[in-house]
C-alpha cells in the first residue's frame, strides 16, 4: 500500500462532478464535501483502488456512490449490475439503498437491495427486471451467485463498505467467493473505520496497488461528541441510567447492552418509567427491526435499547445522547456505538458505565481514541476507584510513533480503466 493521502476538505463544485450530480447534491443539501469525500471521490473518479480509512458517521456513502452514480451505463445499454456494495447489517444495506437512491435524482437509476430478511420472491423479480447498483449483505449476495440470479459478468466496481465489520462477524469467506466471481479487471474501494491484519490481507489479495486516503487522524476524538464515564456498582447501574436521562433530558438516546437478552430485560424496565422506548437485537425478526428503525426516525422512540447491531451504520442525526449501560469488549465496538451520535458534525454526548474490575477495558478505549474521557458524577453515586493510569497510554504512544516512523515503500499505483469504459459515461 501507499503512504496514506490525508485529503483537503473542498466544495463538492470543486471536485468536477456533472450538472447532474451537482444538481442532486444541492437538492439533499450537501455542499461542502468532508474529508472522506473530498480525498477518494477525485480518485475513484480516475479509476483507483482506494482504500479510505474513516469513522462512520463522516460521509462514506457518498465517498463511493457519486463516483459510482458518475459513470452508470444506462440500463438500456448494460441489464446486468455493473457495481456491488456489500455492507455488513441489513439496517446498512437499507440506509446504502436509500442514500444512493437521493444521490441518483434527475437520472433513473436501478437500484436493487438484497439483504436476508427482505423477500426473496422481490429481489428475484428485480435483478430480472435489469438493475445497475446491488446493495447487499455478504450472505443474501451469495444466495443469489450460487443460485444464479445475480450475475457479475458486467461489474466494474466493487465496494466493501466496514470492512473490518464483515471479517470480525465472520463474512470473509463470502467476500472472497463473491470477489472471485467478479471480473479481474474491476476497481475496488474498500472503506473502513480501522486497518487491522484482516483488512490489510483482504486488500493486498483483491486490489491493485490502492491508494490510502486516510481520515482517521484525530477522527476518534471528535470534537463535537463529548465522551464521559461513571463509576458505579453493576448492581446501580439501572437507577444510575435513569437519573441519567432525567437529568440529561435526551433529544434521542441509544442505550447500548452487551446481550440480547439483556436489552429486552432493560427495555422492559425502562418502558415504566420513560415512555417510547423501544429495543432492538439479532434475536428480532427483519421486520420488527425495520419497524423500530422506522419509529426512531420519525421520532416516535425517545430511547432506544439496543446491542452492538445498530452499533454501525443507522444513520439518525436526531441522536443527541449515547450511553453504553454495558462496556464495549472490543475498543473498535466502542467508537462505533460513540458515532451514532454527533452526525455530520452535529453535537452530541456518549455516556459510558464503568464496574469494578473494567478499568482496563477504559484505559484500552483511551488508548485507542486518543483521549481521556472526562469523569461524570451524581448525588448518591460517588466515583469508586476504578479510573486508569495512564501509563499505559504514554506507553501505546510512543511504539505508535515508532511504527509510524518505518514507512512502507512507495509502490507506483496501477490506473484501471475498468471494463474499458467510455469517458461518454459520465453523467452530464
Amino acid at each position: 500500500m501507499d503512504t496514506p493521502i490525508v485529503p483537503v476538505p473542498k466544495l463538492f463544485s470543486e471536485l468536477d462532478l456533472s450538472p447532474t450530480t451537482l444538481r442532486a447534491l444541492e437538492r439533499v443539501g450537501f455542499k461542502h464535501a468532508t474529508p472522506i469525500q473530498s480525498g477518494l471521490i477525485p480518485l475513484a473518479l480516475e479509476g483507483h483502488d482506494v482504500i479510505g480509512q474513516a469513522r462512520t458517521g463522516t460521509g462514506k456513502t457518498a465517498a463511493f456512490s457519486i463516483p459510482i452514480l458518475e459513470q452508470l451505463a444506462s440500463l438500456e445499454e448494460v441489464r446486468d449490475p455493473q457495481a456491488l456494495i456489500i455492507v455488513p447489517t441489513r439496517e446498512l444495506a437499507d440506509q446504502v439503498g436509500r442514500e444512493a437512491e437521493r444521490l441518483a435524482y434527475g437520472l433513473p437509476t436501478e437500484i436493487a437491495v438484497l439483504a436476508g430478511g427482505k423477500n426473496m420472491t422481490g429481489q428475484l423479480r428485480q435483478l430480472q427486471n435489469g438493475v445497475q447498483v446491488v446493495v447487499g449483505t455478504p450472505g443474501r449476495m451469495h444466495d443469489h451467485l450460487q443460485r444464479g440470479t445475480l450475475r457479475t459478468g458486467s461489474v466494474w466496481c466493487v465496494v466493501l463498505d466496514e470492512a473490518d465489520r464483515m471479517l470480525d462477524i465472520g463474512f470473509r469467506p463470502q467476500i472472497e467467493r463473491i470477489l472471485r466471481r467478479c471480473p479481474k479487471d474491476r476497481q475496488t474501494l474498500l472503506l473502513s473505520a480501522t486497518l487491522p491484519p484482516t483488512v490489510r490481507r483482504l486488500a493486498e489479495s483483491y486490489m491493485h496497488h490502492p491508494l490510502v486516503v486516510d481520515c482517521s487522524t484525530n477522527a476518534m476524538a471528535v470534537e463535537t461528541i463529548e465522551q464521559r464515564y461513571f463509576t458505579v456498582d453493576p448492581d446501580r447501574k439501572l437507577e444510575l441510567l435513569v437519573r441519567l436521562l432525567q437529568r440529561e433530558q435526551p433529544e434521542q438516546a441509544i442505550v447500548f447492552c452487551r446481550t440480547r437478552r439483556g436489552t429486552d430485560k432493560l427495555e422492559r424496565k425502562l418502558a415504566h418509567d420513560f415512555p417510547g422506548t423501544g429495543c432492538m437485537h439479532g434475536d428480532m425478526a427483519q421486520r420488527d427491526r425495520d419497524r423500530v428503525l422506522q419509529k426512531l426516525r420519525e421520532g416516535k422512540l425517545k430511547i432506544l435499547v439496543a446491542t452492538d447491531v445498530v452499533g454501525r451504520g443507522i444513520d439518525i442525526s436526531t441522536i443527541s445522547h449515547i450511553i453504553n449501560f454495558d462496556v464495549p469488549q472490543d475498543c473498535d465496538d466502542y467508537v462505533h456505538r460513540v458515532g451514532r451520535t454527533g452526525r455530520m458534525g452535529r453535537d452530541g454526548i456518549a455516556f459510558t458505565f464503568v464496574s469494578q474490575g473494567e478499568g482496563d477495558i477504559l484505559t484500552a478505549i483511551e488508548q485507542r481514541i486518543n483521549r481521556e474521557l472526562l469523569r461524570d458524577s451524581l448525588e448518591g453515586f460517588e466515583p469508586t476507584e476504578t479510573a486508569p493510569s495512564r501509563a499505559a497510554v504514554e506507553a501505546a504512544e510512543a511504539r505508535a510513533a515508532e511504527a509510524a516512523s518505518l514507512s512502507d515503500p512507495v509502490v507506483i499505483p496501477r490506473r484501471l480503466n475498468p471494463m474499458n469504459r467510455p469517458s461518454s459515461r459520465r453523467r452530464r
